[in-house]
């Protein structure tokens, strides 16, 4: 199989670091052998980015020409959206219809950040003098971005789009088990007519993240994945005086209170943690139900979670896909049995699946998990599978004091029909969205940030094209 080069400084590049293989999860076939940066590679692209970002063909491009460019990436990947969705499903096994509809909300990044490009103002604040004073907002330079694997089609357009609308040069390192999409955006940037070096897809593992971050020439670093990840950057940035943006992990509280429509909860509960086959940083994995309604509602979700269909990505019946790797699903599984060794009920899933069909593939089942409580490790730590928690709360104070007790701080989901519970319950609740009587409602054009450890900094939304933008003051004298 041939080495498939990663694109730096406008070109396809053989790197010099030591290639590695992407598997599909569906089978466990090798699916391409990419070749690696190197510290040397990184180089090279940086320079380029830094000479390209200060180019008149870039920094004196207006920002309507900039949109018009941006808007070209979205219809490019909405002309290649079904063969990218099979790019992406073969190499992260998501089903083909979430893939689907993720390319479409990566088009649609794409189109938003070109009209925010296009129509974001300044300001002049009130003079105090005699002068006019003008605010402006002007570009960092070179952008370091580090993705995850999760949901690359999706998070690599929302570091891709609104850095490169802010005006910057983009280096992005896709997460080195699923580096397909990345690689077919840097070709759709190349049709869209981004200039050389403007745009760079570097492939590799760790130490090359560890070099984008220390890399004096890279002004900023956007990453998103694992709260202990997140830590390390941000300890290394801050040695350099580097911002960073950082969307890091969760522990959502998804909550269904007695007066809920219960059925309509008890589905978006099973949605909220086993969609994505649960590898979502926003997956509602503490599901708090009070206690007055827990034996019904938790009979019900039971029964949901055993009818959702395991099986290959690309058919049309299947629910829930394969994990990403099969180290992954190993990981998962290993959370499971240490929770049911520390005295968790098992409700069901919690053992490999042993459909000959399935056998090949990195395939984990729904679990459910009670009789633990909130301090649990399991109920504490990020599995980032289908594997949800029930626990029961009393009263408001319980669920508060219990849904806040975690170092994650991302999302949460509530259901009630009580509009002054609801609010009441929702200021109170230590997090960076919140669902009512709903989950997983996302919006580009929303902000999104994560409070205590699950990140720093926000993403999408104008405040997402600002955080890669930093202030200028202009006086003018009278």
């Amino acid at each position: 199989m041939a080495i498939r080069p990663f694109f730096s400084a406008g070109v396809w590049t053989q790197g010099r670091g030591a290639p590695f293989e992407s598997r599909n999860p569906e089978t466990g076939e090798v699916i391409a052998t990419l070749s690696s940066a190197s510290v040397e590679d990184l180089d090279v692209a940086v320079s380029a980015a830094r000479t390209a970002v200060a180019a008149p063909s870039w920094a004196g491009l207006a920002p309507h020409l900039r949109a018009r460019l941006l808007h070209r990436m979205g219809e490019l990947i909405d002309r290649d959206r079904e063969r990218l969705a099979e790019v992406q499903m073969v190499d992260n096994g998501k089903t083909l219809a979430e893939c689907r509809a993720l390319l479409e909300s990566a088009a649609n990044t794409f189109r938003y950040y070109a009209a925010a490009c296009e129509t974001m103002e300044g300001s002049v604040p009130p003079s105090r003098g005699a002068y006019l004073n003008i605010a402006i907002e002007v570009p960092f330079g070179v952008v370091g971005a580090i993705t995850p694997w999760n949901s690359p089609a999706t998070l690599e357009a929302q570091k891709l789009a609104p850095i490169l609308a802010a005006g910057n040069a983009i280096i992005l390192k896709p997460s080195e088990v699923t580096p397909l999409i990345a690689l077919e955006y840097a070709a759709l940037a190349k049709e869209s007519g981004f200039p050389d070096g403007i745009v760079s897809v570097l492939t590799g593992g760790i130490e090359l993240g560890r070099a984008m971050v220390s890399h004096p020439g890279i002004d900023m670093i956007s990453f998103t994945g694992g709260t202990a990840g997140g830590r390390h950057i941000a300890a290394e940035a801050a040695r350099m005086l580097k911002p960073v943006v950082l969307e890091l992990g969760g522990k959502s509280p998804h909550i269904v209170c007695e007066d809920s429509d219960l059925e309509k909860a008890a589905k978006a509960v099973a949605m909220g943690i086993f969609s994505g086959a649960g590898q979502s940083c926003v997956a509602g994995s503490r599901i708090f139900v009070e206690k007055t309604i827990a034996e019904g509602f938790t009979a019900t979700l039971v029964d949901i979670a055993r009818s959702l269909r395991l099986g290959p990505p690309a058919d049309s019946a299947t629910q829930i896909g394969p994990l990403v790797t099969f180290a992954h699903r190993d990981n998962v599984h290993a959370h499971v049995t240490r929770a049911l060794a520390a005295g968790a009920n098992l409700l069901t899933g919690g053992e490999l699946p042993d459909d000959a069909t399935l056998s090949a593939g990195a395939y984990y089942p729904p679990t459910l998990l009670n009789g633990v409580s909130n301090r649990s490790d399991i109920a504490q730590q990020e599995v980032f599978g289908p594997v949800g928690v029930i626990l029961t709360f009393e009263d408001d104070e319980d669920l508060i004091a219990q849904a806040n007790d975690s170092e994650f701080g991302l999302a949460a989901g509530l259901w009630t029909r009580d509009i002054e519970r609801a609010w009441k319950i929702a200021a109170r609740l230590q997090t960076g969205t919140l669902w009512l009587n709903s989950y997983k409602n996302l919006s580009i054009s929303t902000p999104f940030q994560g409070h205590k450890q699950s990140g720093l900094g926000r993403e999408k939304g104008l405040d997402g094209l600002r955080q890669y933008l930093q202030a200028k003051a202009v006086f003018w004298p009278a």
